[in-house]
């Protein structure tokens, strides 16, 4: 499942739109990497959004 662990963001729903305008319903999936992260003195594996990845790096 493309969710977050940490943010919690999730997948988005919109719609295509081809050179006919008709609209027929998508989703965008968020880009989840398994990572392992040091949590509370102890290596955990999580499933993080790249955004979070980037962040936990700059801390």
């Amino acid at each position: 499942m493309a969710k977050c662990q940490r943010c919690g963001r999730g997948p988005q729903f919109g719609n295509n739109r081809p050179w006919s305008r008709k609209a027929t319903r998508r989703q965008w999936n968020i880009n989840v990497q398994k990572v392992q992260v040091m949590e509370q003195g102890r290596m955990v594996s999580k499933r993080l959004c790249t955004s979070c990845i980037r962040t936990l790096e700059k801390t």
